[in-house]
């Protein structure tokens, strides 16, 4: 959990922000989150990355918002106190689900942060996340549901931006100790589940945990089990559209599955070194 402190500034920050709602946006419209505490020279930097049009929609994200919303999950030391990590979040075409690309991301990854966002409510979007130097991700999470909410002019419940960023955060810390690709696939899988039965009892929930951690050959200890079974018990209170969660996830796996299939896909798999191996056969495994 190395350098967490400058991005834990961006998933966190921009959920308090009093900033307009843009109602008529359309496909291609990008709307743009920076860190405050980036300098001038690192702004013109990552809005070059990004690609950033001259009327892109702009927000500044503070790390007071930060500590807001990672506050009950992370250290307030790892949390820092600067705001340096950005994001770009381009509107999609409808039903195209979401894609996340990062730069400079060294704890969260891409598919962490769509199990995120699928869990707030976020769909159709093209992500791009980065930051000036590297950092672990933490904070991205937070700026771009704002951005979200800002471009589209929808209103995400307070407690589901928590649920997610809590996600994103058990996630990471799980990856830590089974393997980031195991804990999101893991999540995947069981909140994919947890979708389609819409389970009652803490039994039921624990049999979907276990099934799907016997399906991807993940040992879990009690402790995790039911920590697992407690996050979830929070997520069926919350004012969530488990249908769009559903429909979000199969597209990210249509998608994947696809790439995997394709001419391009294949080549990368043949090039891809035994390190990343396991991370392609989880995710195989998570759609089997």
């Amino acid at each position: 959990m190395k350098l967490k402190k400058p991005i834990i500034a961006l998933l966190t920050l921009l959920l308090l922000l009093p900033i307009p709602a843009y109602a008529d946006v359309t496909t291609g419209d990008m709307i743009i989150t920076l860190g405050k505490n980036l300098t001038e020279e690192q702004k013109k930097l990552l809005l070059t990355e990004m690609n950033a049009p001259d009327d892109a929609q702009i927000i500044t994200i503070s790390n007071e918002e930060e500590h807001q919303y990672l506050g009950n999950y992370i250290a307030k030391s790892l949390i820092g106190t600067k705001s340096i990590s950005s994001s770009a979040i381009t509107i999609a075409e409808k039903n195209a689900g979401i894609t996340v690309k990062t730069k400079n991301i060294t704890w969260v990854t891409d598919e962490m942060y769509i199990n995120a966002l699928i869990t707030a409510g976020v769909k159709d979007a093209n992500i791009f996340i980065t930051a000036p130097i590297p950092v672990s991700g933490t904070a991205a999470l937070t700026g771009i549901v704002k951005a979200y909410e800002v471009s589209t002019d929808t209103k995400i419940p307070e407690d589901v931006k928590q649920a997610a960023n809590e996600e994103m955060v058990k996630t990471a810390n799980l990856g830590d100790d089974i393997g980031t690709e195991n804990a999101t696939a893991l999540m995947a899988k069981i909140k994919e589940k947890v979708a389609e039965t819409k389970p009652e009892t803490d039994q039921e929930l624990k049999t979907i945990i276990d099934d799907a951690a016997k399906d991807l050959n993940i040992t879990l200890t009690e402790q995790q089990t039911n920590s697992l079974i407690e996050f979830f018990n929070k997520l069926k209170e919350l004012n969530i559209d488990w249908n769009q969660v559903g429909d979000q996830l199969q597209n990210a796996k249509d998608k994947l599955t696809n790439y995997l299939e394709s001419e391009e896909g294949q080549g990368f798999l043949d090039k891809v070194k035994e390190f990343f191996v396991s991370l392609v056969d989880a995710i195989k495994n998570f759609f089997n």
